[in-house]
Protein backbone atom coordinates (compact mmCIF):
# COMPACT_ATOMS: atom_id res chain seq x y z
CA UNK A 1 0.00 0.00 0.00
CA UNK A 2 1.53 3.39 -1.09
CA UNK A 3 3.08 5.77 1.91
CA UNK A 4 0.35 8.21 1.78
CA UNK A 5 2.79 10.64 4.10
CA UNK A 6 5.30 10.37 0.80
CA UNK A 7 2.75 10.80 -1.79
CA UNK A 8 2.01 14.49 0.02
CA UNK A 9 5.28 15.13 -0.35
CA UNK A 10 6.32 17.57 -2.96
CA UNK A 11 8.79 15.21 -5.57
CA UNK A 12 12.13 16.93 -5.87
CA UNK A 13 14.82 15.78 -8.19
CA UNK A 14 17.85 16.60 -6.14
CA UNK A 15 21.75 16.48 -7.66
CA UNK A 16 24.50 16.44 -4.92
CA UNK A 17 27.68 17.90 -5.51
CA UNK A 18 30.81 17.36 -3.20
CA UNK A 19 34.05 18.78 -3.05
CA UNK A 20 36.15 16.06 -2.64
CA UNK A 21 39.29 18.12 -0.95
CA UNK A 22 37.01 19.76 1.37
CA UNK A 23 34.81 16.30 2.27
CA UNK A 24 38.00 14.31 2.61
CA UNK A 25 39.33 16.96 5.46
CA UNK A 26 36.15 17.48 7.38
CA UNK A 27 35.33 13.58 7.44
CA UNK A 28 38.60 13.21 8.96
CA UNK A 29 38.25 15.83 11.80
CA UNK A 30 34.41 14.78 12.20
CA UNK A 31 35.00 10.78 12.24
CA UNK A 32 38.72 10.25 11.99
CA UNK A 33 40.91 8.07 10.08
CA UNK A 34 39.82 5.49 7.86
CA UNK A 35 40.68 2.98 5.30
CA UNK A 36 39.64 4.01 1.17
CA UNK A 37 36.92 1.50 1.57
CA UNK A 38 35.60 2.65 4.39
CA UNK A 39 35.44 6.61 3.48
CA UNK A 40 33.82 5.80 0.03
CA UNK A 41 30.90 3.84 1.95
CA UNK A 42 30.97 6.26 4.59
CA UNK A 43 30.23 9.23 1.83
CA UNK A 44 27.86 7.09 -0.04
CA UNK A 45 25.56 6.92 3.65
CA UNK A 46 26.63 10.68 4.08
CA UNK A 47 24.95 11.76 0.81
CA UNK A 48 21.90 8.90 1.19
CA UNK A 49 21.48 11.29 4.37
CA UNK A 50 20.47 14.46 2.37
CA UNK A 51 17.52 12.85 0.47
CA UNK A 52 15.32 12.46 3.79
CA UNK A 53 13.47 15.36 4.26
CA UNK A 54 10.14 16.07 6.40
CA UNK A 55 8.44 18.34 3.67
CA UNK A 56 10.21 17.42 0.12
CA UNK A 57 9.87 13.63 -1.24
CA UNK A 58 13.56 13.71 -3.09
CA UNK A 59 15.09 11.05 -5.61
CA UNK A 60 18.48 11.52 -6.56
CA UNK A 61 19.99 12.08 -9.81
CA UNK A 62 23.50 11.34 -9.22
CA UNK A 63 25.88 12.03 -6.79
CA UNK A 64 29.03 14.30 -8.33
CA UNK A 65 32.41 14.03 -7.13
CA UNK A 66 34.81 16.62 -7.57
CA UNK A 67 38.91 15.75 -6.51
CA UNK A 68 41.85 15.55 -8.43
CA UNK A 69 43.84 12.00 -8.71
CA UNK A 70 47.22 11.76 -6.84
CA UNK A 71 50.74 11.64 -8.53
CA UNK A 72 51.29 8.10 -10.02
CA UNK A 73 54.37 8.82 -11.75
CA UNK A 74 57.89 9.36 -11.18
CA UNK A 75 57.17 12.81 -10.22
CA UNK A 76 59.79 13.55 -7.53
CA UNK A 77 59.19 16.54 -4.65
CA UNK A 78 62.35 17.94 -3.08
CA UNK A 79 62.39 18.49 1.03
CA UNK A 80 64.34 21.17 2.13
CA UNK A 81 63.96 19.98 6.01
CA UNK A 82 65.41 17.12 5.20
CA UNK A 83 67.49 16.93 2.05
CA UNK A 84 65.56 14.53 0.33
CA UNK A 85 63.16 13.94 -2.81
CA UNK A 86 60.12 12.42 -2.26
CA UNK A 87 58.32 10.01 -5.07
CA UNK A 88 54.50 11.04 -4.29
CA UNK A 89 52.63 8.14 -6.36
CA UNK A 90 54.42 6.42 -3.49
CA UNK A 91 53.83 7.52 -0.34
CA UNK A 92 50.84 6.30 2.10
CA UNK A 93 48.80 9.35 1.03
CA UNK A 94 49.07 8.82 -2.58
CA UNK A 95 48.36 5.03 -2.70
CA UNK A 96 45.25 5.65 0.14
CA UNK A 97 43.61 8.67 -3.00
CA UNK A 98 44.07 6.15 -5.51
CA UNK A 99 42.07 3.52 -3.73
CA UNK A 100 39.61 6.04 -2.37
CA UNK A 101 38.58 7.06 -5.79
CA UNK A 102 38.58 3.51 -7.30
CA UNK A 103 36.70 2.21 -4.82
CA UNK A 104 33.81 5.47 -5.60
CA UNK A 105 33.80 4.45 -9.02
CA UNK A 106 32.24 1.47 -7.67
CA UNK A 107 29.43 3.37 -6.13
CA UNK A 108 25.62 3.35 -7.55
CA UNK A 109 24.78 7.11 -8.61
CA UNK A 110 28.37 8.51 -8.52
CA UNK A 111 30.23 10.31 -11.37
CA UNK A 112 33.90 11.10 -11.06
CA UNK A 113 35.03 14.89 -12.14
CA UNK A 114 38.82 14.81 -11.90
CA UNK A 115 40.86 17.86 -12.23
CA UNK A 116 44.66 17.80 -12.08
CA UNK A 117 47.22 18.52 -9.29
CA UNK A 118 49.82 21.48 -10.88
CA UNK A 119 53.82 20.30 -10.09
CA UNK A 120 54.50 23.80 -11.28
CA UNK A 121 54.42 25.12 -8.16
CA UNK A 122 54.44 21.90 -5.45
CA UNK A 123 56.63 23.00 -3.02
CA UNK A 124 56.58 22.83 0.92
CA UNK A 125 55.21 25.68 3.51
CA UNK A 126 56.18 26.22 7.19
CA UNK A 127 52.70 25.90 9.53
CA UNK A 128 51.08 28.79 10.56
CA UNK A 129 51.50 27.58 14.10
CA UNK A 130 54.94 26.64 13.86
CA UNK A 131 55.78 30.23 12.02
CA UNK A 132 53.83 32.22 15.38
CA UNK A 133 56.21 30.34 17.23
CA UNK A 134 59.19 31.35 15.05
CA UNK A 135 58.19 34.69 15.32
CA UNK A 136 57.75 35.03 18.89
CA UNK A 137 61.20 33.20 19.86
CA UNK A 138 59.65 30.13 21.15
CA UNK A 139 60.98 28.14 18.41
CA UNK A 140 64.28 27.90 16.72
CA UNK A 141 65.55 27.47 13.02
CA UNK A 142 66.85 24.46 13.92
CA UNK A 143 64.12 23.06 15.89
CA UNK A 144 62.20 22.36 12.83
CA UNK A 145 60.58 19.19 12.56
CA UNK A 146 58.66 17.46 9.56
CA UNK A 147 55.71 18.24 11.49
CA UNK A 148 55.93 21.26 11.40
CA UNK A 149 56.00 22.05 7.55
CA UNK A 150 52.95 20.84 4.88
CA UNK A 151 53.44 20.32 1.17
CA UNK A 152 51.79 22.36 -1.07
CA UNK A 153 50.30 21.37 -4.44
CA UNK A 154 47.93 23.40 -6.03
CA UNK A 155 44.45 21.59 -7.87
CA UNK A 156 43.58 22.73 -11.47
CA UNK A 157 40.48 22.59 -13.01
CA UNK A 158 38.07 21.22 -10.03
CA UNK A 159 36.27 24.54 -8.97
CA UNK A 160 35.88 25.18 -12.85
CA UNK A 161 34.15 22.21 -13.18
CA UNK A 162 31.89 22.53 -10.35
CA UNK A 163 31.06 25.92 -11.98
CA UNK A 164 29.93 24.70 -14.92
CA UNK A 165 27.98 21.63 -14.01
CA UNK A 166 26.00 23.76 -11.69
CA UNK A 167 25.00 25.71 -14.49
CA UNK A 168 24.50 22.90 -16.96
CA UNK A 169 21.97 21.15 -14.52
CA UNK A 170 20.30 24.26 -14.05
CA UNK A 171 19.54 25.39 -17.41
CA UNK A 172 19.35 21.71 -18.88
CA UNK A 173 16.38 21.21 -15.73
CA UNK A 174 17.76 18.16 -15.38
CA UNK A 175 17.40 18.93 -11.23
CA UNK A 176 15.37 20.75 -9.30
CA UNK A 177 17.51 21.24 -6.57
CA UNK A 178 21.39 21.10 -5.92
CA UNK A 179 23.12 20.37 -2.26
CA UNK A 180 26.27 21.36 -2.56
CA UNK A 181 29.07 20.20 -0.01
CA UNK A 182 31.24 22.62 0.36
CA UNK A 183 32.85 25.73 2.15
CA UNK A 184 34.27 27.70 -0.17
CA UNK A 185 32.76 30.90 -1.75
CA UNK A 186 34.47 30.27 -5.14
CA UNK A 187 30.68 28.71 -6.87
CA UNK A 188 28.77 32.06 -6.01
CA UNK A 189 28.45 33.01 -9.15
CA UNK A 190 27.58 29.77 -10.23
CA UNK A 191 25.05 29.32 -7.76
CA UNK A 192 23.67 32.57 -8.15
CA UNK A 193 22.95 31.63 -11.88
CA UNK A 194 21.05 28.40 -10.96
CA UNK A 195 18.92 30.11 -8.60
CA UNK A 196 17.68 32.55 -11.42
CA UNK A 197 17.06 29.41 -13.35
CA UNK A 198 14.74 28.44 -10.44
CA UNK A 199 17.06 25.67 -8.70
CA UNK A 200 16.73 25.69 -5.37
CA UNK A 201 20.48 25.64 -3.96
CA UNK A 202 21.49 23.87 -0.51
CA UNK A 203 24.73 24.58 0.75
CA UNK A 204 26.43 21.75 3.40
CA UNK A 205 29.59 23.34 4.92
CA UNK A 206 29.55 19.66 7.29
CA UNK A 207 29.65 21.90 10.27
CA UNK A 208 32.63 23.99 9.48
CA UNK A 209 32.18 28.06 9.00
CA UNK A 210 31.08 30.19 6.42
CA UNK A 211 31.27 33.70 5.28
CA UNK A 212 28.22 35.53 6.88
CA UNK A 213 27.28 37.35 3.27
CA UNK A 214 27.52 33.68 1.42
CA UNK A 215 23.82 33.22 3.18
CA UNK A 216 22.57 35.38 0.73
CA UNK A 217 23.44 33.75 -2.13
CA UNK A 218 21.62 30.78 -1.21
CA UNK A 219 18.49 29.26 -0.43
CA UNK A 220 19.40 27.34 2.95
CA UNK A 221 22.20 25.64 5.26
CA UNK A 222 22.20 22.03 6.08
CA UNK A 223 24.01 19.89 7.66
CA UNK A 224 22.27 16.11 8.24
CA UNK A 225 22.78 14.32 11.47
CA UNK A 226 24.91 11.62 10.26
CA UNK A 227 25.88 8.58 12.53
CA UNK A 228 28.78 7.34 11.59
CA UNK A 229 28.96 3.52 12.43
CA UNK A 230 27.44 0.88 10.47
CA UNK A 231 23.97 -0.03 11.02
CA UNK A 232 20.51 -0.71 9.71
CA UNK A 233 20.33 2.85 8.89
CA UNK A 234 22.64 2.66 6.14
CA UNK A 235 21.56 -0.62 4.64
CA UNK A 236 18.06 1.14 4.33
CA UNK A 237 19.68 4.11 3.13
CA UNK A 238 21.40 2.14 0.49
CA UNK A 239 17.89 0.28 -0.01
CA UNK A 240 15.84 3.72 -0.35
CA UNK A 241 18.42 5.39 -2.87
CA UNK A 242 18.34 2.07 -4.87
CA UNK A 243 14.68 2.13 -5.24
CA UNK A 244 14.22 5.44 -5.92
CA UNK A 245 16.74 5.48 -8.55
CA UNK A 246 15.52 2.33 -10.33
CA UNK A 247 11.64 4.37 -10.83
CA UNK A 248 13.33 6.94 -12.26
CA UNK A 249 16.19 4.98 -14.38
CA UNK A 250 14.12 5.41 -17.29
CA UNK A 251 14.45 9.37 -17.13
CA UNK A 252 17.70 10.36 -16.86
CA UNK A 253 20.03 12.04 -18.85
CA UNK A 254 23.87 11.99 -18.86
CA UNK A 255 25.22 15.38 -18.27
Amino acid sequence: MPNKKNNDKHEVRTAILVDGGFYRKRAKVLWGEKSPKDRAEELRDYCYMHLRDNYENRYLYRVFYYDCPPIVDSTNVYNPLTGKSINLGKTPAGKWAAEFLKELKHQRKFALRLGRLSMNDTHYNLRYDAFKKLCAGSLAPEDISEADISLNIEQKGVDMKIGIDIVSLAFKKQVNQIILISGDSDFVPAAKQARREGIDFILDPMQASIKPDLHEHIDGIRTPRFKNKANQDSTSNSQMLGDRAEENSQEEQET
